[in-house]
């Protein structure tokens, strides 16, 4: 499991082979890497981790992308993890993926981008990587799995001035989403529409 992994010390050996291993390792690579990075990422971050998946973001391969997405996704979760994917330059290549055609890629972009908006520097970074259109495309679209970790990082882009004012003309979409069947997603909504409603 994930404990023997890092007992072992095993975790910077896996991203180096990242670089350089045939397609389907590098899909296990990936797999093995989101559940040791659940518990802890300093080995990762030390490795050189950030830097390696953000190229990872770009391949060919949808699973690839998808896994890439996902372990990013777990290290943002953490605190030191959000520093280097903020430092690393990682959130214009995680706005990019949003509009992804594969709706897994968009789901885990969508969720490490609101992770790292939980920072000053991710808002900041994801309002300079102009994040706000393809959320909002993601919120619109009633199928999308992304659509509740799209509203929640709005939500976090709206804390900043230029981001409350550039969703107040979007009100609609998110009202919309009060009469979504999940209820997470109503909830979301609810929440969005205050903050954008907010006047400071």
């Amino acid at each position: 499991g994930a404990g023997a992994v890092l007992r072992a010390h095993l975790v910077p050996p896996l991203v180096l082979k990242l670089k350089t291993e045939l397609d389907e390792i590098q899909e296990l690579i990936l797999d093995t890497l989101s559940n040791c990075l659940r518990v802890e990422v300093s080995e990762a971050l030390e490795a050189g981790a950030v830097t390696v998946l953000k190229e990872k973001l770009s391949h060919p391969s949808t699973a690839i992308r998808s896994k890439a997405a996902w372990v990013l996704l777990e290290i943002s979760s953490h605190a030191e993890g959000k520093i280097a994917v903020c430092r690393e330059e990682v959130i214009p290549a995680l706005v990019s993926l949003l509009e992804d055609t594969e709706p897994e890629v968009q789901a885990s972009s969508a969720g490490a981008l609101m992770f790292a908006a939980v920072t000053p520097q991710g808002r900041s970074s994801a309002m300079g990587a102009e994040a706000i259109p393809p959320l909002l495309a993601l919120v619109a679209e009633e199928t999308s799995r992304a659509r509740l970790n799209a509203i929640k990082t709005l939500t976090l882009l709206a804390e900043l001035p230029e981001g409350r004012t550039a969703l107040q003309d979007h009100r609609d979409t998110f009202l919309r989403c009060l009469e979504d069947r999940s209820q997470a997603v109503q909830r979301a909504a609810d929440i969005a529409i205050t903050v954008i409603d907010w006047k400071p």
